[in-house]
This record gives C-alpha cells, structure tokens and sequence, in this order.
C-alpha cells in the first residue's frame, strides 16, 4: 500500500516560482516538477512534495522555518552547500544557510547527530561546542572534537 504524504512545505515567493522549481529539481535526486507556472508549482524533491505559490511581497521567508536535508557525509554536505549558495545564496551558522530566494535550509551530516546524542556527555558537548563555531559542518572537525 503506497503512503500518502499527509503534511508538505507550501513556500511563499515574491515572484514567479518556476526558476525555484526547477533548481530544486536539479538539487535533488529522483525529483519532478508536477505543475508549474508563474503562480504555483508543486515539485517532488527526492519523496518530499513541495508546494510553491507567488504570493507577492505580502510575506517573508524567515530562519524560523527550515528545510532539513540529512546528508550521509561530507560529500554530500559539501555539494548541498554549494549548490544552494549558487546565485546569492547566503550562509548562517550551524549548518544553516538561505538559498537566493531566501528559504532557510539546514544542511546536517547524519554525524552531527551521533556525536550531540552520544550518552557520554562530555564527548557529546565538546562537539555542540565545535558545531556552534561553524557556518558549514565539517565532520572531521566534528570528529576531531568529539574525540577530544
């Protein structure tokens, strides 16, 4: 029996949304826009559907709303962080960053959380601490910390 996604991102631009729709495709594996025109869009990026409508300037994105992608390693993390940069995109601390149209996203390695939920605490803090002075995750810093 096929799972329906009961909850998806509905995005506000102040624009035409079918640039966005088409470079979130192009970010994702296994992603397809399945409408799109200058009002609305509705993608799939990688399982995720994803709604997009031109709202006008009536509202803004904020940090307070975030897309997280798990990523498996550095390489994965680097080529997200990379891409969404591309064409304006703006860095912030801890694996946060705003692509060009100003939707937050977070960009975490899958070790990130290993080593904030490991039951030695001490190992664990030494690596939030770590994380804290970042902007992108860098897991061998991560390790490195963590690992005292």
């Amino acid at each position: 029996m096929a799972t329906v996604q009961k909850i998806s991102p509905f995005l506000m631009f102040d624009g035409p949304v079918e640039e966005a729709a088409k470079f979130y495709v192009s970010t994702f594996p296994n992603s397809e826009i399945k409408s799109a025109n200058p009002m609305s869009a509705t993608i799939v990026a990688n399982g995720t559907e994803i709604l997009m409508f031109n709202g006008g300037p009536h509202f803004k994105f904020t940090p307070g709303i975030s897309l997280f992608v798990k990523c498996k390693d550095q390489a994965e993390v680097d080529l997200y962080w990379n891409k969404f940069l591309e064409g304006g995109g703006r860095e912030d601390n801890c694996g946060w960053l705003q692509d060009k149209w100003g939707v937050s996203w977070q960009i975490i390695p899958d070790a990130l959380g290993r080593y904030l939920g490991d039951p030695d605490r001490e190992k664990a803090n030494r690596a939030l601490q770590a994380m804290l002075k970042m902007k992108k995750i860098i897991v061998a810093d991560l390790e490195k910390a963590f690992n005292g």
